[in-house]
């Protein structure tokens, strides 16, 4: 059967740097599913498959298609049983559910705000005049007065992490002895900031920081396949 994930890119089509996209990949490789990824930029997303989505990822399994992170870890969850659990049991989807308000309610505003002129200047010219109107809508102001507001956010980042700091003193994943799918919510947003910024969020020797690095080294490496910024 054939994989295909499409993966939002800049420029630059080796480096996919979507949260929500490498969400999907280390779910995929977590459940040990081969795969190719279909780069795309931001104004092609909506000419995807006829039209099947306005975001990524989206994955196309054999004559499935399937769009938004977390559903797309239900339907692998569904579809291949015998393979590694996503999420472990019903209250590990509850779980998830949590971890994935947390993560994009706190950190992803946040990661935003600081990397938000680094994806700009990453993007093709068409996907650079798509991301300033449609972010600076969002957020209220212009890019540059976003990033200026960024910089309060990076003295602040590591005081947003104190939840998975404190978990991570009693066991080394989310999941509990191994990751689970709620590690792969949060990751993402790491790893985003990680592939598109230069400034590094996670200091040495924090639990975090260590955290981060396992989940770089999970499915051979799959996380360092692309370099930081």
């Amino acid at each position: 059967m054939t994989r295909t994930l499409y993966a939002l890119c800049g420029t630059d089509r080796t480096r996919p740097f979507s949260p929500h996209v490498w969400k999907t990949k280390l779910s995929l490789a977590h459940k040990g599913l081969g795969f190719d990824v279909a780069p795309v930029g931001f104004t092609e997303i909506p000419k995807l498959e006829q039209g099947a989505t306005k975001i990524v990822p989206l994955l196309r399994d054999g004559d499935n298609l399937v769009s938004d992170s977390f559903d797309i870890a239900l339907y692998l969850e569904e579809t291949y049983p015998d393979h590694p659990a996503l999420f472990g049991c019903e209250g590990g989807k509850a779980a998830a559910r949590f971890v994935e308000g947390w993560s994009q309610m706190t950190l992803h505003p946040a990661i935003g705000r600081i990397a938000i002129m680094n994806i700009h200047d990453s993007l093709d010219p068409v996907d650079q005049a798509y991301f300033r109107q449609s972010r600076e809508q969002r957020f209220g102001k212009s890019l540059e007065a976003t990033a200026e507001a960024g910089e309060a956010d990076l003295e602040t980042f590591s005081m947003k992490l104190e939840p998975l700091r404190h978990m991570l003193k009693f066991q080394p994943f989310i999941g509990g002895d191994g990751p689970l799918f709620a590690d792969y919510i949060v990751f993402g947003a790491l790893q985003w900031a990680r592939i598109v910024s230069p400034h590094r969020l996670l200091a040495e020797g924090d639990v975090v920081s260590d955290w981060f690095e396992r989940c770089l080294d999970l499915h051979d490496g799959l996380g360092r396949s692309v370099t930081a910024a």
